[in-house]
Order: C-alpha cells, then sequence, then structure tokens
C-alpha cells in the first residue's frame, strides 16, 4: 500500500491507477443494445419486466432469506417503479440496470437484516456527534469529504462497503478484503459505459461514498431521481418525509463500525438539504457543514452532469426540461438552507465553506474546521489530506466544460431565483461557466 494511500484505520484509498480505463468499445456496445431493444419495442417484443412483486420473490429465493426488517419496503418500491415505467422512458439498458439494481439492493436488505438479527450488539454501537456535509452539489462537497476522511481518527463510508456491505467489514482485513476489487470491477463497467464522467465525479472502490447510496435499500432515497427521470417518485419522497430512511442510515453505520472503527463519521450528500426534518429527529447530535458556491456556476454543472446520467439509461432525455427541473430543484434547496440557518436553534451546530476558498486554500479551510468543531488536526492528518491534494489536483481527469446558455436557462432569472441565498450566505460571484 503507497504512503500516498487515504488511510481509514487501516483500509487504504489509492488516489490514482484505481479506476480501469475508458472503453469507447463498450459505450458503442450500449448503442448497440439499444438499438435492438428499440427494434423489438416496435415489433411488440415485450421488453426486461419491472414487478415489485415478482423481484421481491426473486431475491427472497437467491439466498432463502424472507426478513427485510422493519424499514420501508414495498410501498416506496411501488412508488419507484411507477415512476420508472411512466416517466422514465427507459432504453433496454436501462431496463437491465434498473432490474439488477433492485435485486441488488434487496438482497443486500436481505443479508444485513440476517446480520442485525444474529448479531445484536451492532445494533447497541454508539453513533455520535456525527458531521455531515451538505449543500449545492458542485460546490466542492466531494473534495471536503475526501480530505476530511484522509484523517486516520476519521470514519467514512468507502464505495465497497456501501455495494457490497454484508458481512460486517472487519479491520483486520479490511485492506485486502475480496470485495473491494468486486466493487472497482463494477466501477470499472460504469466508466465505460460514460466516457468522459471521470472529470465530473470522483469515484472509487475505496473512496468515500454519499449518503443517498447508504439509504437506497429502504426505496426512500433521491439517488434514484438522479439516475432516472423519474419526476413522480421525488415529489412522493417529498411528501412522505426521509426519517425512516435516515434510521435505517444510522443502523447502517453501526454495522459499518461495528468490527471496524474509528467511530467519528464524516458523511455527506447535497440532498440532505431535502431531508433535514428527518436527519436532525435520527442525529439530534450531528454537526453540519454547509458549501457555498455561486449558484450560477452550479445550475448548469449539475444540469451537465443529470444529463450525462439519465442519458446511460434512457431513450429520449429532454435536455431543456432536466435543467429546468434541476434549476428549480436547487433553487428550492438554496430556499430551504436559508430557511433552517433563519431558524437555527442550536448555536455551534452549522459550519459554513465557500468553494472559493477551499480550492484557493484548502489547509485552510480545513484547519478553521477542525479548530471550531473542536477537533485535533494532528500533523499526520495533515500531511495525508496534502498528499491527496498533490495526487488530485482539478483537471486531473480532463475538464468539465458546461454553459447556462447550452442548456437554454437564463442568467438573470437564475440570479433573481437564488438571489436570497447568495445574501443571506454572502456568497461570491464568479465568472461565467463556459
Amino acid at each position: 500500500m503507497s504512503d500516498m494511500a487515504l488511510k481509514q484505520g487501516g483500509q487504504g484509498v489509492l488516489p490514482s491507477g484505481e479506476t480501469p480505463s475508458e472503453g469507447p468499445l463498450a459505450v458503442k456496445g450500449v448503442r448497440a443494445i439499444n438499438r435492438i431493444g428499440g427494434a423489438l419495442r416496435r415489433w411488440g417484443v415485450p421488453l426486461v419486466k419491472l414487478e415489485p412483486g415478482r423481484l421481491i420473490e426473486i431475491a427472497c429465493a437467491s439466498d432463502g432469506l424472507t426478513d427485510f426488517g422493519g424499514y420501508p419496503l414495498e410501498e416506496p418500491l411501488d412508488a419507484l417503479v411507477q415512476a420508472l415505467e411512466s416517466e422514465a422512458s427507459l432504453s433496454l439498458v436501462g431496463r437491465l440496470t434498473a432490474r439488477w439494481e433492485i435485486l441488488h439492493l434487496l438482497r443486500n436488505r436481505l443479508r444485513l437484516q440476517r446480520d442485525w438479527t444474529a448479531q445484536p450488539g451492532i445494533t447497541r454501537e454508539p453513533v455520535k456527534r456525527p458531521i455531515f456535509i451538505l449543500g449545492l452539489p458542485r460546490s466542492g462537497t466531494t473534495l471536503l469529504h475526501a480530505l476530511l476522511a484522509q484523517d486516520p481518527a476519521s470514519r467514512y463510508p468507502a464505495h465497497w462497503e456501501v455495494m457490497h456491505p454484508s458481512p460486517p467489514p472487519d479491520a483486520a482485513g479490511i485492506a485486502s478484503d475480496p470485495r473491494i476489487r468486486l466493487a472497482q470491477r463494477e466501477l470499472g463497467w460504469f466508466y465505460r459505459m460514460a466516457p468522459g464522467f471521470r472529470a465530473m465525479h470522483l469515484m472509487g472502490a475505496r473512496y468515500p461514498q454519499e449518503c443517498t447510496e447508504i439509504t437506497s435499500p429502504t426505496f426512500l432515497s433521491l439517488r434514484f431521481d438522479s439516475l432516472y427521470s423519474v419526476p413522480s417518485y421525488r415529489d412522493w419522497v417529498d411528501e412522505v418525509g426521509l426519517e425512516p430512511a435516515y434510521a435505517f442510515h444510522r443502523r447502517m453505520l453501526q454495522h459499518l463500525q461495528w468490527r471496524c472503527p474509528p467511530r467519528r463519521w464524516v458523511l455527506k450528500a447535497p440532498d440532505h438539504v431535502f431531508g433535514m426534518d428527518g436527519l436532525l429527529a435520527i442525529y439530534p447530535d450531528a454537526r453540519i457543514i454547509m458549501t457555498h458556491r455561486d449558484p450560477l456556476r452550479v445550475t448548469p454543472s449539475v444540469a451537465s452532469l443529470t444529463v450525462a446520467l439519465q442519458g446511460l439509461f434512457s431513450d429520449a432525455v429532454d435536455v431543456p426540461r432536466v435543467a429546468r427541473t434541476v434549476a428549480g430543484r436547487w433553487a428550492d434547496g438554496a430556499r430551504r438552507m436559508v430557511s433552517l440557518r433563519s431558524a437555527d436553534r442550536a448555536p455551534g451546530r452549522y459550519l459554513d465553506v465557500h468553494y472559493q476558498d477551499l480550492v484557493r486554500e484548502p489547509m485552510a479551510v480545513i484547519w478553521d474546521l477542525y479548530a471550531k468543531l473542536g477537533l485535533a488536526l494532528t500533523s499526520d492528518a495533515a500531511r495525508r489530506m496534502e498528499e491527496f491534494l498533490a495526487q488530485h489536483p482539478q483537471g486531473r481527469h480532463g475538464r468539465h466544460s458546461y454553459s447556462l446558455a447550452q442548456f437554454g436557462l437564463d442568467a438573470a432569472e437564475q440570479r433573481r431565483e437564488y438571489q436570497d441565498y447568495v445574501d443571506f450566505f454572502r456568497v461570491a460571484e464568479e465568472a461565467p461557466a463556459g
């Protein structure tokens, strides 16, 4: 293991060489499969069916397990599948992917419940004062999460642990767990399907994972809204709330730390801004770091990322509609942040990080955060953070280019939508994207 590796109590995150090269042949293969699917549809041949009851039966038969635990299942799964069928315009690859993903999550859920029943000590694990990073997407949440994760005193959920969580990871074998290679192969296929995605978002088997992936086995997770066009599902989630998903999230943290300390969690997901009531109900002692960036740089970047993701699985991505949806959604998210902080009754709970400060002087931001959080930043942790920054310069995997104009969005209108947010958090204006 390289000294440059990102450490997590014996687990390492390699800064380079972990992701297989992107494959244009794989992209051509995906397009060919989708053309076949289109032809079959025109000929009246039924494609892959998404039937919740049948998918549950298949998942249960896989390992002979039937107990999904007490967290939501049938209703959210039905809501998701209905939206996939009626709104997502799934391609053949999209249908195959959705079916595989739902079965994978159901099997994970069954295996996790088996673990929790067999090892009741997991449910007694303390989860104290977790640190959550949230804010507008593309505002530095991933970079900040990765930096805080360098500290050996911190615990973070790695991609491989979330993708294949059962059995609970063990500190003695965490650096060589075979699930790491399995997860990396699966991520490798994703990169082959999506050339250029590495320039948009940092992923790898050992890298920190987002909380929306942790909650996905409940099917109460906004990560599905990023991958597929499912507006009715998103609206349904907003209506029912995310508290049950956060209860499952807490159980997952207990599961991951049971045999693999440390226990000082650093977590992140921009979408937490839409679930703060549920988050704080489950984690009343949580500490919240909000990241901020000029929304006129955020909106086209998120639109570009969403179009790229949904284009992998859909036959018909309406780019202007996606952009309008993204713009409206995150304008609402910004208003929620202002409302939350305006009503703040917990002094010291919230901290702010501005994107421009983070990219200009990342270590100064880190030192300031540690002081305000009352944590000790050791020389070893600081050295690991500096090494990570040296190994991950901006643009290492190419530039992610985007602009408001390419999505048909008006800059003046967008500025008005976000003005309260910009004023409240004193967000600096950046040069236009393009």
